[in-house]
């Protein structure tokens, strides 16, 4: 099991393969997730195309989606094959489509149900699995409901890890981004978790948007895990190696990190692809910096059009500090 201080989060058609790519570029420590991978588009789908990473992502989580404890078991030996050596649960999934088939956020309602997926993966794989969830579900307000939860669950599987996303789940009436700020944070019945469970490793999870932030957070529970501010600000994440992890290597430059995506993005085009497949997750490389405004626009306009590897080492040129 390994346990981390700093991840970011897993975010549907945000975290893949090339965002991870880029990412560990400006981390070498952090933790990355993949997108919520359905058991059933892995047995059934393209799986080789869903699953595929580079082996620079790690270290690296596969989450699951899905409440059927014989698919999720199926689906995590195919990954096992893929070389994924740790799973995470989804059960905080608010959207309607997850609702359909009985699980993300739902499955909070039914932890012996959890409880069967977990173990079927673990006794599929022998790998470690972990949790993400919400703190409780729609409007009622209980620490003893996400208590409950947890304690029965590790209690009855081999999950220590348990990643806590400070708000309920409304599983009717608000839309999967409404769900990201309406329900109220409570950070404090994570913290109180981490008190009431001192041998399990917990994370927080939701609003946490600077380094005092996680300061913060650190001095209750084990870590803390980012998602919108890693994808629209992931510069904040250069210098965790050497704050969270204590790594000596020097603290890469916004110019480095463009500059080593370079062969990453002419190994797109030799496979014939755009790309826009990768720098349409790297917009926010130079947040707050000058020159922003062009890199953005750059990347979202005449790289798109023209898929020029030359015009992208061009604007890097211009970006340098």
């Amino acid at each position: 099991m390994y346990f981390e201080k700093i991840s970011v989060a897993p975010m549907l058609d945000w975290t893949d393969r090339h965002y991870r790519y880029f990412m560990r570029l400006i981390s070498q420590h952090t933790v990355l997730y993949t997108e919520m991978l359905v058991a059933d588009a892995i047995i059934h789908g393209q799986r080789d195309k869903l699953l595929e990473f580079n082996q620079d992502e790690q270290h690296l989580v596969l989450q699951l989606g899905g409440s059927n404890p014989e698919k999720l078991a199926q689906a995590a030996i195919i990954a096992k094959e893929h070389g994924y050596t740790e799973f995470n649960l989804n059960c905080g999934c608010p959207s309607d489509k997850v609702q359909v088939g009985n699980f993300g956020a739902s499955l909070m309602s039914d932890p012996i149900l959890v409880s069967e997926c977990i173990n079927a993966i673990n006794e599929a794989t022998g790998l470690p699995t972990t949790l993400k969830h919400r703190i409780g579900l729609d409007y009622e307000y209980s620490y003893d409901f996400v208590a409950n939860f947890v304690r029965y669950l590790s209690e009855r599987t081999n999950c220590t890890k348990f990643i806590v996303h400070a708000r309920n789940a409304i599983l009717k009436g608000l839309s999967p981004k409404q769900n990201r700020d309406v329900p109220p944070l409570k950070y404090d019945y994570v913290y109180q978790l981490k008190q009431d469970f001192p041998n399990l490793h917990i994370l927080i999870n939701g609003g946490i948007k600077t380094t005092n932030d996680i300061d913060t957070h650190l001095s209750q529970v084990d870590g803390a895990m980012l998602g919108r501010e890693a994808y629209y600000n992931p510069y904040l994440f250069a210098d965790f190696d050497q704050r969270y992890f204590g790594s000596s290597k020097p603290i890469k430059t916004r110019f480095e990190v463009a500059t080593q995506m370079i062969p990453y993005l002419e190994n797109i085009l030799e496979n014939h692809g755009k790309l826009h497949y990768a720098t349409r997750h790297m917009i926010g490389l130079y947040h707050g910096c000058k020159h922003a405004k062009l890199w953005r626009q750059t990347l979202t306009t005449k790289l798109i059009h023209n898929n020029s590897i030359d015009e992208y080492k061009e604007l890097v040129s211009y970006m340098v500090e």
